[in-house]
């Protein structure tokens, strides 16, 4: 069915919700404010690490402010972007099924590419994505379609063989922005988001994703009405 998947990191294969609610409460006691609740940092995830500076500051903030910020977060956060961070359960056993069927595999996020690059590497799946971009990689971050676009040349494969694996709706629309599927995976951290831009197909797991690509095991995902 397909032959290139590209997956979103943060919330898709790895949940680094604590190491970046530690980051932006790091930040803000920088910055001389008051820490925020983690389930609220969550719900800033997704548009990278400029616009999660932003919202973590509030409206009041200067474009100074942001910019001192962002340069204290990113710093922090590279040397401890793996305290607390894991792969979710039966990501590195559907990685390692997917190359054994000889899947290509990318990732694509919003996340700063040096960061991302080192998180999948110490976490020991680096090997089997023949590409990890972030969101400075390119112009224009997701839902942009040239992440996607890029990743279908170098492979050389055709939209209709190409899948875009996320847990947002961040991710679904740069699905179709490039005109590829969308599997939404319901464990991430705006799976809310999902009914409100559905995805062509539902999961609860890594594993039944790879059992929909594969065409293994039973169907437990949910199809959208756009299936």
């Amino acid at each position: 069915m397909f032959d290139l998947l590209i997956f979103d990191l943060d919330g898709t294969l790895i949940d680094s919700r604590l190491d970046l609610a530690n980051a932006v409460n790091a930040t803000r006691r920088h910055m001389g404010m008051a820490t925020l609740d983690n389930e609220r940092v969550y719900s800033y995830v997704g548009n990278g690490a400029a616009v999660l500076i932003r919202r973590a500051l509030g409206d009041q903030a200067t474009e100074a402010e942001v910019q001192e910020a962002l340069e204290y977060f990113l710093e922090y956060y590279r040397e401890h972007d793996l305290d607390f961070t894991t792969l979710y359960p039966g990501v590195h056993e559907s990685l390692d099924r997917l190359a054994g069927a000889q899947k290509k595999m990318a990732v694509l996020t919003n996340k700063p590419v040096r960061v991302s690059q080192a998180i999948v590497q110490g976490l020991g799946v680096a090997h089997h994505f023949f590409r990890v971009y972030g969101g400075n990689s390119f112009e224009f971050k997701k839902p942009s379609s040239v992440g996607i676009e890029v990743l279908m040349e170098q492979a050389e494969v055709s939209r209709e063989r190409t899948l875009m694996v996320g847990d947002s709706s961040v991710d679904v629309e740069t699905a179709r922005n490039a005109r590829i599927a969308c599997c939404g995976v319901t464990y991430g951290f705006q799976p809310e988001s999902l009914d409100i831009t559905p995805p062509d197909i539902k999961v609860d797991s890594m594993e039944q994703m790879v059992d929909w690509v594969l065409g293994t095991g039973a169907r437990k995902g949910t199809e959208s009405d756009e299936s």
